[in-house]
């Protein structure tokens, strides 16, 4: 098979399998045990939140382990002030637009802040939620279909002079390029395990002093009493490697990546009918999203599917329908070209000949002889 979908899941690196093992187990120890074990234990998460604070520039106490970036995005989200008023990107993941949603059933007040063409937050849709008052504000880093990477930075910092909560969902940005929770000026940002060569059913949301956070599990002390439950320890030590080898690697990993982008692209704009969608903007170095002009999307991947190549229509947590993507209607891209899209997103065992066969594959299914 040749997989070209890491922006929704990647495999677990082999240096990563090998530091989990232990904790899977022979040290099988509850953290918040005070005998030896239980020490032991928790001195290998210590170790995991440092090196998680360490990719993004932060503090290990800074570092609340959750089950997950939804679960993340969701307790950012549960910590908007009663009857507060909210803004998010029209373009966020299901896991910010659904809690949003939810939140604006509830009685609080909810903006959308539109985004251009190439899926970039406007400085119109910024104004307008700092004239409405907005209390607390979602910005995603990196779009996890196009790629395309927004200026957060920037939008929190003319944020921060009204004292608005910034939160940032960085899931797709973190391992593919420099994360600085403190650069970015954010209150909260979420983080995911999975997508960087982790386990599954780990993520952390990462929290400013001055931000204020609203537990959704209660019953135990853990996560400095901001989420109950015994931890998943061996899921936070493979996040705690992840990110040490993220770290590490940034540079070499950006490179390698970005080189295989520029020959995709170089090769998939030769299809006649086909647009890059986002393609004039600064986006992740592995991801490039598609539509081809009377396609149907979802029937197209499902032919690469039979032929061993497995790519993705959008994002794997809003699969199932025929509808186009949210994202691409944001931007105005036309209905019928946004139903035909597909995603490819790369990651470090791709090569260069498969992404020549997946382009002999893709013109056989677009113009078959």
């Amino acid at each position: 098979m040749i997989y070209l979908d890491y922006n929704a899941t990647t495999p677990i690196h082999p240096k990563v399998l090998e530091a989990m093992l232990p904790f899977l187990g022979t040290f099988y120890g509850n953290p918040s045990s005070l005998y030896r074990h239980g020490r032991l234990v928790r001195s290998v998460m210590d170790t995991a939140r440092s090196q998680v604070a360490n990719l993004i520039n932060a503090q290990p106490q800074q570092i609340i382990f959750t089950s997950g970036g939804t679960e993340a995005n969701n307790l950012a989200l549960q910590s908007v002030s009663p009857l507060g008023k909210l803004a998010i990107s029209a373009i966020e993941h299901p896991s910010v637009s659904q809690p949003a949603a939810h939140l604006q059933h509830q009685g609080h007040a909810l903006t959308i802040m539109d985004v251009d063409s190439s899926g970039l937050v406007t400085q119109a849709a910024i104004d307008k939620a700092i004239a409405e008052k907005s209390d607390f504000v979602s910005l995603m880093l990196a779009n996890n279909e196009t790629g395309a990477i927004q200026d957060v930075a920037c939008y929190a910092q003319q944020f921060a002079a009204t004292g608005v909560t910034v939160h940032s969902d960085a899931v797709q940005a973190l391992g593919k390029i420099p994360v600085d929770f403190e650069q970015l000026g954010v209150q909260l940002m979420s983080l995911s395990s999975h997508k960087i060569y982790g386990p599954k059913g780990c993520g952390a949301l990462v929290f400013a002093k001055s931000a204020s956070i609203t537990p959704m599990l209660l019953g135990g002390g853990q996560e400095q009493n901001y989420r109950a439950g015994t931890e998943n320890v061996a899921a936070i030590v493979g996040f705690g490697k992840a990110a040490e080898l993220a770290h590490t690697e940034l540079v070499a990993r950006s490179e390698h990546l970005s080189q295989l982008r520029d020959l995709l692209e170089s090769a998939l704009l030769s299809i006649p009918g086909l647009s890059i969608f986002a393609q004039h903007t600064q986006r992740l170095p592995n991801t490039v999203q598609f539509g081809i002009e009377g396609m149907d999307g979802e029937m197209l991947l499902m032919k690469l599917d039979q032929k061993g190549i497995a790519v993705s229509s959008g994002s794997a947590c809003a699969s199932g329908g025929n509808a186009p993507s949210p994202v691409l209607l944001a931007m105005g891209i036309e209905p019928n070209l946004a139903k035909s899209a597909i995603r490819i997103s790369l990651g470090l065992n791709n090569t260069e000949a498969e992404l020549v066969e997946f382009i002999t594959v893709l013109k056989s299914l677009v113009n078959p002889a």
